[in-house]
């Protein structure tokens, strides 16, 4: 059903303005990219009192309509886009403890002279700081509907859908400085080229025509020949049109807002920042939260896990004794079921670690993360910047890429994209926990640290070495003369948001399962298809070879077919390509089995484990189901008879997944944002071979 009416969502980062989208939007989200630009936009839809229904466009977070980042410079892009519909209504969130700073976007936005209504929000922060608020006399001063929010706590939401349905029923908003003076020949002579009749836009032309795909390339060049003949300096022009701003708002404040002293709340964010961000006990309380978390993940996951790997076990028996034996049982039952089990298995470590990372976000404390890492980040000719898609690493390299986009230094934003996907995303978690299942005792160390809880921490936080270590050599291998800058709000500490956390976590898990899920049948199918029949009449030959007497007396009937079996899976297709690659792999410890798993893994790091139990399930008895940790742990290595997956294989195979670039996702956003394929293909090639040398070092030491 199609919208009627379009409404946009705009305000300063930090106002809550995701939040309220969720509440307007519900699960009624769609991920797209704004109209010739590969920036990322959410849309959604809202039934509104009238009983329109309403498209909701949330913009990215701004200070102002001057663009610092790409993602900043589509804010005044779909505000004035008259090719692809610009917005019937836009509603401007503003933060109540925070209206100076808020009202300069909402004044720019405001003499566009679309129609607006304004959502103020953190209304109950602004009590706490002792902010009161004349919001009748700021409404009539400003000529809009002003409508009390706190979307934290779900407060007002209906009442700003009813100004939303009314909100054509207003008068325009009153203008708030006299932009034609800023530059007045200039503002005409684009005016009557253009057929513009609104002075701000035509002025905002000036100032950003090189950027607007809505223009075209002749009406650019006229704008540029104006801005020369008029002799326009758009630095200059900007300086002066924020003095005005900023002169109007402080008059405006004056009359309607009051603010008595200081709140404790912001005192007491103070005195947590004094320890949580210093520089020295800051890094080691960073460090300790770490920790706790990937202990976390081993405890609280092991008992669901068992379920679900009970539950998989009973799912493939199942299968096995209710359907006639064949190929497209054993297809369901080895390929689909057991692949599906070998990933599905860790959807509790997965939706753990993003609750973990929404508390951290939630309370505040991953801003400071942020802050806390600049200074580390501009040794190694980064800014601090580059720690929240470093940081956001840890869940997916693909939307951390994307959000490099922020970055406005060419040379900070290129290292960054290089780097990320050395930073452990959550693909490489069921593969981390599964080898170091298969080879850490799990027991405690000093009562307190269970051993495998910190061999996870020490993948993770390798990762986060290894990409600073990374970035500090491309500093001096990419040469750029800008330099990077790095401005945060840090926001107030507050509790987390425990429906938001629950929600953040459902809506990971299921993106992971999908994703994931959808990937892993493909792969499954294919692969029980390359291992389950071969070139000529191999398989032939190994049944009769396995008829002749001799077999049945010196071995038992089971110990037959697992013979049998194990042969066929050694001249498989899938064999053969394994085999092709071994040579290759052996320094590292790896057989021809983990050669397959290393390569149907590049489509996504996770099915390697969904390889593993196809591969293994293929190979094994149909009597004995077992979990792929105990087809794993009993795997036998064919010519030393020892087990496959020893410690020095697990780790040196950890080592491999830490440094590859096993995702061709990955690759594809990279060229994505880049517009060259020289850039993954570096990325790839460096990768590899820090893998390979890494992998080769480990299991050389560890065997």
């Amino acid at each position: 059903m199609k919208a009627e009416i379009k409404v946009a969502l705009v305000g300063n980062p930090n106002t809550g303005k995701s939040t309220l989208f969720n509440l307007l939007t519900g699960l009624n989200q769609k991920i797209g990219n704004f109209p010739g630009v590969t920036v990322d936009k959410k849309t959604g839809f809202c039934n509104l009192p009238d009983g329109r229904r309403a498209e909701i466009i949330d913009l990215p977070g701004t200070y102002s309509l001057y663009p610092k980042s790409r993602d900043e410079s589509i804010v005044f892009s779909v505000l004035a886009d008259r090719v692809h519909e610009a917005p019937d209504l836009v509603v401007v969130i503003l933060d109540a403890s925070n209206l100076k700073r808020n009202l300069l976007l909402y004044t720019q936005v405001a003499d566009l002279k679309i129609p607006l209504v304004v959502a103020l929000n953190m209304m109950d922060v602004a009590k706490k700081d002792g902010i009161s608020i004349d919001i009748n006399s700021l409404s009539k001063k400003l000529g809009v509907p002003i409508v009390p929010i706190s979307a934290r706590r779900n407060e007002g939401i209906d009442e700003l859908k009813k100004s939303i349905s009314y909100a054509n029923k207003f008068a325009l908003q009153q203008d708030s400085i006299d932009v034609k003076s800023i530059a007045p020949q200039l503002v005409d002579a684009i005016g009557e080229e253009l057929q513009v009749d609104n002075p701000y836009f035509a002025l905002q032309l000036a100032h950003q025509h090189e950027t607007l795909t809505f223009l075209s390339e002749r009406e650019s060049s006229r704008i540029e020949e104006l801005e020369l003949a008029h002799n326009f300096h758009s630095q200059k022009a900007q300086a002066t049109e924020t003095i005005a701003r900023y002169n109007y708002i402080n008059d405006l404040l004056y009359d309607t807002v009051t603010k008595q002293e200081a709140a404790q709340e912001e005192s007491t964010s103070n005195r947590i920042d004094k320890v949580l961000t210093h520089r020295i006990f800051g890094f080691f309380i960073f460090f300790g939260i770490l920790l706790f978390m990937f202990q976390a993940i081993f405890a609280w996951s092991a008992y669901p896990m068992e379920l679900i790997e009970k539950l998989f076990i009973w799912m493939q028996t199942g299968v096995h004794n209710l359907l006639p034996a064949g190929p497209l049982t054993d297809l369901l039952a080895d390929g689909v079921i057991a692949g599906l089990s070998g990933v599905l298995v860790f959807i509790p470590q997965i939706a753990i670690l993003f609750a973990l990372i929404a508390i951290l976000e939630d309370t505040g404390y991953m801003a400071r993360v942020t802050f806390m890492m600049d200074r580390l980040m501009r040794k190694v000719g980064l800014n601090g910047k580059s720690v929240v898609p470093l940081i956001g690493g840890f869940a997916c390299a693909v939307p951390s890429i994307m959000s490099t986009r922020t970055i406005e230094n060419w040379k900070d934003r290129m290292i960054t994209i290089m780097v990320t996907p050395l930073v452990a995303c959550s693909a490489r978690l069921p593969v981390y926990t599964l080898l170091i299942a298969l080879v850490v005792p799990d027991r405690n160390l000093w009562w307190i640290f269970n051993l495998q809880g910190l061999a996870l921490t020490g993948m993770y936080v390798l990762s986060l070495v290894s990409a600073i270590i990374v970035a500090w050599v491309m500093k001096y291998i990419l040469k750029a003369r800008e330099r990077g800058y790095f401005i945060m709000e840090l926001p107030v500490y507050r509790m987390p948001r425990w429906n938001n956390v629950l929600l953040t976590m459902f809506d990971r898990a299921k993106t992971f399962v999908l994703q994931a899920g959808k990937v892993i049948i493909a792969v499954s199918v294919i692969l029980w298809v390359l291992a389950s029949y071969g070139p000529g009449n191999n398989f032939e030959q190994i049944e009769k070879k396995y008829k002749q007497p001799q077999y049945g007396q010196i071995m038992k009937p089971t110990e037959v077919q697992h013979a049998i079996a194990s042969e066929k899976l050694e001249s498989s297709y899938a064999g053969y390509l394994g085999h092709a690659i071994e040579p290759a792999i052996k320094p590292l410890g790896f057989d021809w089995k983990i050669g397959i798993a290393l390569i149907t893994s590049f489509a996504a790091r996770e099915v390697f484990v969904g390889t593993m139990a196809t591969i293994y399930s293929v190979d094994g008895n149909a009597d004995e189901i077992q979990s792929v940790k105990q087809k794993m742990g009993s795997a036998r290595n064919a010519e030393t008879g020892k087990p496959t997956f020893t410690l020095a294989v697990a780790f040196s195979l950890m080592m491999f997944y830490a440094f590859a670039m096993q995702c061709a996702s990955t690759v594809a956003v990279v060229y994505r944002e880049t517009k060259d394929w020289r850039w993954p293909a570096v990325q790839f090639a460096y990768m590899a071979v820090l893998a390979y040398a890494a992998s080769f070092i480990t299991y050389t030491l560890l065997k």
